[in-house]
């Protein structure tokens, strides 16, 4: 099997789309991705094409049957039509429209800034950015989450879109651990509920973060987690505020030039949503579940301010994380019956760090090994903070 350079997934080389490139065969598992690593590589589209991958997110002419977002999507549709005639699966129905409707949004926005990104940001800037061996590139990494506004589903696209176009791996668990409870808007909702105490969860989450990557750096270079293989190389003394000015400066404005734009936005939000959207709905359907059918009173019996408390809380973030909206008021709600803050704060970054969605988007998409790490170096942390801020807001 080889490697897909713009997807990083893997590709059958009897059946995958080929090209060769500056005398070296590389293989795809889609046109899309085919033609952007040729665009990018100032490269003609071989004469005759293979036919698409069929191990690969599915491209045009893949029957729309085998996709897997629509797969899943058919499953909770008929679960949804069938609680109509079976009152047990009405709690389900409601469930999963509630939660539909916290996160649809941030997913569409995920997609299209992950588009966006897909369009107009050449691996190149990411790869100077994101994907240097040193501790600045985590501390970019942490910025950058903060900038954005996604919530931890959004989060979950753009991450993958920054891996694709570069990012070390270390730098991407940054930015996905930081995002969902650093980033400003979460930062001004968590004040809103939690007053001045939520700074200890925005500046937690913060600390969690920078520490988890630098861990992922350490276990990157004794070859202990995967390395990034989509690392553009940038020339010796390239400049993004350069690069970015030239671009800008030959840039015409004209009504072809922005059908291209948004079409190749459109095509770039679509491949990632092809490899992103399943793993989501999955997550909906299990939280939709769980939400559904057990009972409210167990939040508030077993979650106190204990250590056992604390590793329930983290049993059950791990199964009921689903958006950082929606997670938000729920956290602020079990802070309200037990009183027990730090379970708060284990209830909401434990979902991040442990979440089946996002640990089987990593498995994925970047690799098992970083997706085994990710909840060994980090849940640690985040007890032990969780039972520090147990001891400081009694």
């Amino acid at each position: 099997m080889a490697k897909d350079p713009i997807c990083d997934m893997d590709v059958d080389e009897k059946t995958g789309l080929k090209a060769e490139v500056n005398g070296q065969t590389y293989y795809f598992c889609s046109r899309h991705c085919m033609n952007k690593f040729l665009a990018e590589n100032k490269a003609q589209a071989p004469a005759q094409a293979g036919p698409e991958c069929p191990h690969c997110a599915p491209a045009a002419g893949t029957s729309f049957y085998k996709n897997k977002t629509f797969i899943v999507t058919v499953v909770l549709a008929l679960l949804s039509g069938a609680s109509y005639y079976m009152p047990l699966l009405v709690p389900f129905r409601a469930s999963l429209f509630a939660y539909f409707n916290m996160i649809w949004w941030a997913v569409l926005l995920g997609l299209v800034l992950g588009g966006v990104i897909d369009r107009f940001v050449p691996r190149e800037y990411v790869s100077h950015v994101l994907a240097k061996k040193s501790r600045m590139s985590i501390i970019n990494a942490v910025l950058l989450g903060f900038l954005m506004s996604a919530c931890s589903h959004g989060i979950l696209a753009l991450s993958i879109q920054l891996h694709k176009k570069g990012a070390s791996n270390p730098a991407v668990v940054a930015f996905l651990l930081a995002s969902p409870w650093a980033n400003l808007p979460l930062a001004i909702m968590l004040l809103g509920f939690f007053g001045l105490k939520a700074l200890y969860i925005i500046i937690s989450a913060i600390v969690v973060a920078l520490i988890t990557g630098f861990v992922f750096q350490v276990l990157e270079k004794k070859g202990m987690i995967e390395t990034n293989k989509n690392t553009a190389d940038a020339k010796e003394g390239f400049s993004v505020g350069a690069d970015i000015a030239r671009r800008w400066r030959t840039y015409r404005v004209s009504a072809s030039g922005l059908k291209d734009d948004l079409k190749g936005i459109f095509e770039g939000a679509v491949s990632l949503g092809d490899m992103v959207v399943w793993w989501i709905l999955i997550g909906m359907g299990i939280a939709s579940a769980a939400g559904a059918y057990i009972p409210s009173h167990i939040f508030t019996s077993y979650m106190g301010p204990t250590f056992l408390g604390l590793l329930v809380t983290l049993a059950l973030a791990t199964v009921i994380e689903v958006c950082s909206e929606g997670s938000a008021p729920m956290a602020f709600e079990l802070f309200k019956q037990t009183g027990a803050f730090g379970n708060s704060f284990v209830f909401l970054m434990a979902g991040v760090a442990t979440d089946y969605t996002e640990i089987g988007l990593l498995w994925h998409n970047v690799g098992r090994k970083t997706a085994v790490w990710l909840p060994i170096v980090s849940v640690p942390q985040i007890i032990v903070l969780g039972y520090i801020a147990n001891l400081l807001f009694k």
